[in-house]
């Protein structure tokens, strides 16, 4: 059996690369896959950096020729949900509220979960304020509040759509081309059998040798720090999970 191809993180080529017009395929293919349609970036709208996971917002047309804001979360911590609905609503403000874009049909979230303590077992979810699991039909709801979405939804007829991708419960069977894309997301390499859209061009343009020796350190610090987190991170659910099993049995210290 053939290994998968290595290819750079998706949250490092985010920050570093898929902002290049000449790199858009690749993000276009992934948000093709995920929403069942045709999709072409129109432009990179803005970006917020922070440890505790990655934003980018990006102005897209589908197939129906409509503009949509899409703000893609990567987010490293558990407490993925507050981060999500900043996100979605830095966008908003940011991009709807200003009229900067007065034809927006659709505002669309992507979190990319790494770590989470949902005890449902669901990887793909959909929704505005719970989420649907696309295979399963489990319900994840959401538990902070939304007035964001109630607030656009009154103003503009639009309520935010949520898609998450938990990677650490995907067990990495592929049944179709968004499967492979989370495959490639959860463990950053490719199988040559895969033909998702946009892959191709990742595999050709991630290849860590297409970094420059200073990306490269870059790179391998990011991957340091990111072990960090996830060791961090670890230690939280441990706790969490600790707790959970005591309040179960109805024990204190």
């Amino acid at each position: 059996m053939k290994k998968d191809k290595q290819l750079i993180r998706f949250d490092w080529a985010m920050k570093k690369v898929l902002k290049d017009k000449a790199n858009f395929d690749i993000l276009e293919g992934f948000l093709s896959e995920l929403l069942s349609e045709d999709i072409r970036i129109q432009e990179v709208l803005g970006e917020r950096n922070e440890w505790e996971g990655d934003d980018t917002s990006v102005l897209v047309e589908n197939s129906k020729g409509e503009s949509i804001i899409v703000n893609i979360h990567v987010s490293k911590t558990y407490e993925y949900r507050i981060y999500t609905l900043f996100g979605v609503s830095h966008a908003i403000v940011q991009n709807l509220l200003k009229d900067k874009h007065t034809q927006i049909s659709k505002v669309i979230s992507v979190t990319i979960a790494y770590f989470d303590i949902d005890l449902e077992k669901g990887y793909l979810y959909c929704g505005t304020e719970e989420f649907n699991d696309v295979y399963k039909g489990d319900t994840l709801y959401w538990r902070y509040e939304t007035r964001w979405s109630r607030y656009i939804n009154e103003l503009y007829g639009i309520s935010p759509e949520y898609h998450l991708i938990r990677l650490n419960q995907f067990d990495d069977t592929i049944q179709n081309g968004l499967d492979e894309w989370i495959y490639f997301l959860k463990n950053d390499g490719v199988k040559e059998t895969f033909s998702a859209k946009g892959l191709a061009a990742a595999r050709q343009k991630l290849e860590e040798k297409n970094l420059s020796y200073e990306e490269r350190d870059a790179y391998k610090y990011y991957l340091k720090r990111l072990r960090d987190i996830a060791s961090q991170q670890h230690t939280k659910i441990v706790d969490i999970e600790f707790a959970r099993k005591r309040l179960r049995n109805k024990t204190y210290v």
